[in-house]
């Protein structure tokens, strides 16, 4: 018997099949194998068709299912992990009416910081842990002003994840992770928020209706198991967003431990045991996989079960890293040979500094899009080695002074767990990040389509609890920081760098 996992990312799909017996993965794929296409109309803009999602996660089962030889009444469970913050935005016949306004799409700006004020920083951090700021309320927010004919058809919103479990089970739900990474969740009062909603001017009845995180969410429609090759009726046991669904991947679920990634954007992840918010919300404070969800009042509900994950992003970050690929490094080169390049510049590229920010506006420079720029350029001395080491020298920095906020909030950051996977496979970055933050870095043989699956375990009570699905989690590395003034230097240079561009 197996659990599978589904992870919709902006650059692919993953499906996982882990075998249950052994807690191991029996078959993993990805599609399409090259990157998903993003649709940008103007500057600033980023969207993705629904339909695109589903279709490369079709070709991703299909390949998993073949792989581990499984019959469809072999799945026992199905987990499913997003890419955060995403619109998608549906009618009655439950067909999409416009492309998904993703992630990393910056023209809900405005309308996020007009609703902070309107409703008060103060109320809108101690009620909704965040800014509005350029997340799915706003973005609906830019539809409603911009596209009322199409506002007016909307039956439901839902976050991309909302959108899969829907296509397996023909019904319509969010969890309250989901509708706090969307800025509609009240934490104060615990359900939707009346501030977001009447400032926006949204009906309620535009949201899901509410699913567990874990537990049965819904189950496979006969059309779904017709389309895809699985057992009607089959449990959806776990939803959750990317970041806090890697977190789960890391078994990261107690106040004070730390997860993070770096793919198309970098994250670091914390979690914490009691309320608490950035004052400039730079970063980001959302419901955990296991916060409480009780629908009581907080003065009733038990603070023991308060789990909010902190959440540091960096837009520019991967993107950048395969930027420079495409348009620097020498062409055909790959990303193993750009580490071993990168290797060749000493520390601090010899005082050349690249800033990463140009992946739309980045919530650490309290939603400013600066855009990417290199400083410092000396056409005797530089060469294509100190660009790519510049690039992601770059990376870590932006993640150093991401935590520094995170330490402003009471976090000790001492020990990283993340997957072994995209930037961490480079021994540059990872020593680099381990350097300059003094943290261990943790690296696992893991990813989201695999912790989705053991998190759909978890749903369906397979496993009693999080530390027995990922009693076989395998650590692969351990990387120790060590004191390095040269990078300090160069890590100042960046910072001071940073500072004129931000003037």
């Amino acid at each position: 018997m197996y659990l599978l996992g589904y992870d919709i990312g902006s650059s692919s799909v993953k499906a996982c099949l882990v075998d249950i017996s052994t807690g191991k993965i029996a078959a993993s794929d990805f599609y399409p194998k090259t990157e998903m296409p993003m649709l940008a109309v103007h500057p600033g803009w980023a969207e993705q068709a629904p339909e695109m999602w589903w279709d490369n996660l079709k070709e991703a089962h299909a390949s998993v299912m073949k792989k581990a030889g499984a019959k469809p009444s072999d799945v026992a469970s199905i987990g499913i992990s997003w890419q955060m913050h995403g619109l998608v935005a549906v009618d009655k016949s439950l067909k999409p009416l416009r492309p998904s306004i993703i992630w990393c799409d910056s023209r809900a700006v405005p309308y996020g910081e007009k609703a902070f004020a309107a409703i008060g920083k103060e109320r809108a951090l101690s009620h909704l842990l965040n800014s509005p700021g350029n997340f799915t309320a706003s973005k609906l927010a830019w539809v409603k002003e911009n596209e009322p004919r199409l506002y007016a058809q909307i039956h439901k919103i839902m976050l991309p994840g909302d959108y899969i479990a829907m296509k397996l089970t023909g019904a319509i739900s969010a969890t309250v992770e989901g509708l706090s990474e969307g800025i509609f969740w009240d934490f104060k009062e615990n359900k939707v928020s009346d501030d977001v909603m009447n400032y926006f001017g949204f009906d309620k009845s535009i949201l899901p209706d509410l699913a567990p995180t874990f537990g049965i969410q819904g189950r496979v429609s006969p059309e779904a198991a017709e389309e895809l090759g699985l057992l009607a009726g089959t449990p959806i046991g776990y939803r959750a967003g990317d970041q806090p669904n890697n977190a789960l991947s890391l078994n990261v679920f107690n106040a004070g431990e730390i997860a993070a990634t770096a793919g198309t954007s970098g994250v670091v992840y914390g979690v914490l045991d009691k309320v608490n918010y950035d004052k400039l919300s730079r970063v980001n404070t959302f419901a955990h996989v296991n916060h409480n969800q009780s629908q009581e009042p907080r003065a009733k509900s038990q603070e023991g079960n308060t789990r909010l994950g902190v959440l540091l992003c960096i837009n520019g970050t991967g993107i950048l890293n395969s930027w420079i690929k495409r348009n620097i490094a020498p062409e055909g080169i790959s990303y193993p040979e750009m580490n071993e390049l990168a290797a060749q510049s000493p520390v601090g590229s010899k005082g050349l500094v690249i800033i990463p920010f140009g992946n739309g506006a980045e919530r650490i420079l309290e939603n400013r899009d600066t855009g990417c720029s290199i400083h410092g350029i000396n056409f005797n001395i530089h060469t294509k080695a100190d660009i790519v080491r510049a690039a992601q020298e770059g990376i870590v920095f932006s993640l150093r002074y991401g935590m520094e906020i995170m330490q402003e909030m009471g976090m000790n950051i001492s020990v990283i767990r993340a997957g072994n996977a995209n930037m961490f496979l480079s021994p540059l970055f990872r020593q680099t990040l381990a350097d300059i933050s003094g943290a261990s870095i943790e690296l696992y043989d893991t990813d989201g389509a695999a912790g989705a699956a053991k998190g759909a375990g978890i749903g369906v009570g397979i496993y009693k609890d999080n530390n027995e699905a990922f009693a076989t989690l395998e650590k692969i590395a351990v990387i120790l920081p060590e004191k390095n003034a040269e990078l300090e230097k160069a890590y100042a240079l960046w910072k001071s760098r940073l500072n004129c561009d931000l003037e």
